[in-house]
């Protein structure tokens, strides 16, 4: 099984490569995340994330343009284009949080929400860390059992939602609701993403091997 994919060539490596550069910048974009709601006060790492956010998206375009112009692909390249679309989704919606701390000046870090971070760093390692193993499979079900953590923290996070929707509705400023509603679903949409990367993966796992 050492030997899953060892016959790809060099070109088609870089594929992967661009792939797992693209899951790094999920990480980096997950911690920059934790950090800003250690200090909201921080303007600097909203910055920091739009330019992750851009950064991940020339890779999301570079790994297309390749896919177009590649005759043979490592994997398929339906599956290649699920992952990329996928972590470029997680990106953007991470992106999206940070932005939304910015325009709806929010300016105490809302419950639970420090902890769906923290989940987030989680996801996006555990993305990064099966990808980076999609060049050469040495043990199919350890794969098998980073897509189901991906899947439990995400479970962790649907319970951090619930408990933060429902301390929120025992407030009474429906503006205030509104704002931290959207924050907290665009978090757990996030969540969801990297729990569709898992999926796909897990179906490379099953069909070639």
């Amino acid at each position: 099984m050492g030997q899953w994919l060892s016959w790809i060539k060099s070109n088609e490596k870089q594929l992967l490569t661009i792939l797992d550069n693209l899951a790094k910048k999920g990480v980096e974009t997950s911690e920059a995340l934790v950090v800003l709601f250690s200090d909201l006060k921080n303007e600097e790492y909203p910055k920091k994330i739009h330019a992750l956010e851009k950064e991940a998206d020339l890779l999301t375009r570079e790994i297309f343009s390749e896919l177009n112009k590649t005759f043979i692909t490592p994997l398929d390249r339906e599956d290649m284009q699920r992952i990329a679309s996928k972590i470029d989704d997680v990106i953007d919606f991470m992106d999206g949080i940070a932005a939304r701390f910015q325009s709806y000046q929010i300016t105490e870090i809302p419950p639970y929400s420090l902890e769906i971070a923290h989940e987030l760093v989680k996801a996006t390692k555990e993305v990064q860390y099966m990808i980076s193993k999609l060049q050469r499979i040495k043990n199919p079900q350890d794969m098998i059992d980073h897509c189901r953590n991906t899947s439990d923290i995400e479970h962790v996070v649907d319970d951090l939602y619930r408990d933060a929707i429902k301390e929120l509705f025992t407030t009474t400023d429906p503006i205030h609701i509104i704002k931290l509603k959207d924050i907290y679903e665009t978090m757990e949409t996030a969540s969801d993403r990297c729990v569709d990367v898992a999926d796909v993966i897990e179906d490379i796992v099953l069909k070639y091997t």
